[in-house]
Formats: structure tokens, sequence, C-alpha cells
């Protein structure tokens, strides 16, 4: 083994080290919180026929918290705190695969189903944080739900997206905010061709599912084929999910 071999190994070592206690501390740090959540829950409750009981526990939780374990623990972050445990008060409904600033975002999601349905993708698709609060600020659970009857909507919030047929695959409308263009009713397509190539990872997620490069042709063009019908797109992608190819023109 070379060097540069040996250092590659050690280094491969390291990364996934690295990531193992990242994940431990964050699933430690949710588990945690779900558990100081638990006891202002269960405290405002025994005291709740004080008036303002609520108001005043938060108020000194806050200070004498402050001062041995320092600004993490100011009264919105508390609050904050308190409404986790309450939007997710099945501790075993938790995913280990989603951060605290996962939780953060989807504690603004004030819809029960989307909420669900966004935490279940997330894990499964290993979203980042900045991915799943961009897919909740473009109302994906929307977008989904308006093609589906009040059975699938539901399925949606306990299972996540499910591909049964290729029409599940597309979404309607696409939102392409990322690529950065200004709002107007048109764009040239070599506009729109170009910023779409310079965010190749944004615009694969936005295709939905299963998408991925599988070649990028001379003209950077492609035909996307959905039953009897297609459209030229750019580039060549490959869908995982539907094992199809989508091939050049």
């Amino acid at each position: 083994m070379s060097l540069n071999e040996t250092y590659g190994t050690i280094k491969d070592v390291l990364n996934k080290a690295r990531s193992s206690v990242y994940k431990t501390v964050n699933s430690i740090l949710v588990q945690t919180y779900w558990e100081i959540g638990k006891i202002i829950v269960e405290e405002e409750q025994i005291g709740q026929k004080r008036a303002g009981y609520g108001k005043y526990l938060i108020e000194e939780l806050s200070q004498r918290l402050i001062k041995e374990y320092g600004k993490g623990f100011e009264e919105r972050s508390l609050r904050r705190i308190r409404q986790f445990y309450i939007l997710f008060s099945k501790r075993s409904a938790l995913r280990p695969e989603l951060t605290w600033t996962h939780y953060r975002l989807l504690l603004t999601v004030e819809n029960k189903n989307a909420r669900s349905f966004y935490m279940i993708e997330t894990a499964n698709n290993h979203w980042s944080t900045r991915e799943l609060e961009r897919q909740i600020n473009s109302m994906l659970y929307e977008r989904l739900a308006l093609s589906r009857d009040k059975r699938k909507v539901l399925e949606l919030s306990k299972k996540g997206q499910l591909i049964e047929k290729p029409s599940d695959m597309i979404k309607d409308p696409y939102i392409f905010e990322f690529i950065g263009l200004e709002q107007r009713d048109y764009y040239s397509e070599n506009d729109l061709e170009s910023r779409l190539i310079n965010n190749l990872k944004r615009f694969l997620l936005e295709l939905g599912k299963g998408f991925h490069v599988s070649e990028i042709a001379y003209d950077n063009t492609f035909v996307f084929k959905l039953g009897d019908q297609s459209k030229q797109f750019l580039s060549m992608l490959k869908n995982c999910e539907l094992q199809a190819l989508v091939r050049s023109s």
C-alpha cells in the first residue's frame, strides 16, 4: 500500500468516526429536548389551575438554566422545546435520521399530515436541513396532494410519497426558484438550460424520487418519456425507481 493509499484509508476511518459521532450527538440532543419538553408540559398540567403559571414556569426555568448552561435555554428556546414534545409526543415515532434543526423546521408546519409527510420524506431521502426547508417553502406536500383523492392524501402523511404508476413521479407544478432567474412570464431555452445544469443536484431533487444523471450529451439535451408522451429536457437522466432511462434525441 502506497503512502497516499494509507493516508486515504486513515482519512476514511476518521470521516466515518466523525459522522458517527455527529449522528450520535444529534440523536442524544433530540431525545434530551423531548425529555425536557415532557417535564415542562407535565408540570404545566399540575399547576394549570394557577393563573399565569405556564408563563411563570418558562420564565423561571429559563433564568436558572441560562445561569448554569448558557443562552441555549432562553424563553423562546424553551417554548420551542415544549412545542416539540406536544407535536411529537410519541417518543417511538421520532426518526433518528433527523437532527434537532430538522425538527425545528418541522415545527413551522401547521398541518399535522404535512408535518408527518415531511418527516418521513426527510428520513427516507436523507434530506439536509436546507433541502427540507426548500421543500416546505415550495409546498411539496400540497402539490402532491392536489392530484390525489382523500385516501391517497392520508397515505402521504403515513407512508410518504409512494410510486405506484409512472405519473406518480411527476410534480405539478415544478418549482425551480433555486436557479436564480428573475420572475417573468417566459424564459429563453438557453437561459433555463444553463441555469439548470449549474444547479443540477437541486434540479434532480425537484424532479422527484429516483432521478440521477446517467450521461450528459454533447448538446446537453435529452427526451423525457412518460407513457406515450415525451418532452425535451436537459442532459440524460435515469430514474432508479422506474428503472427507466431518459434517452437523448
